[in-house]
């Protein structure tokens, strides 16, 4: 009975070992993956209090059926205008940001805080209302001027 017993005892607790080593492994990694989304979810707060942007004006033109709209970044974080969508008459625009410049400038995608950005787009007739989405989900929305 004496090698069995204490080889088999060897056996289980170096199972026991193994399957503590394991299964605190799982629980730290599941602990640090929980933490690391409250912090995601913490940033993804702040940057949405911290944006703000308003639709300064809107003008559609009939002669050259064209929609100009200028936005204001009134809100401390900087964004881009490709993370930006815009919707004219809830229906997506797609490849604004081509026609559109921050503060006279053509060639940026970064729209600073304090700077207005002119999106020019065509359009066959006049919308009712456009609205201007940042990637952090705020939004500001007007009316199309007659």
């Amino acid at each position: 009975m004496g090698f069995s017993v204490s080889g088999s005892a060897a056996i289980i607790f170096l199972s026991l070992f193994i399957a503590f080593g394991m299964l605190y492994t799982t629980a730290d990694n599941s602990f640090n993956s929980v933490f690391d989304a409250q912090d995601d979810q913490t940033d993804g707060a702040l940057e949405m209090k911290n944006t703000n942007i308003t639709v300064g004006s809107t003008d559609y033109s009939d002669p050259s059926d064209e929609l100009t709209i200028t936005a204001n970044n009134t809100g401390a974080t900087a964004l881009s205008l490709n993370a930006t969508s815009l919707l004219v008459d809830n229906s997506l625009a797609q490849g604004w940001e081509a026609n559109a410049s921050v503060d006279s400038n053509e060639k940026t995608d970064l729209w600073l805080p304090g700077e207005t950005v002119t999106i020019t787009v065509s359009k066959t007739s006049q919308p009712a209302r456009v609205s201007l989405t940042t990637a952090s989900g705020v939004s500001a929305t007007a009316e199309v001027a007659t």
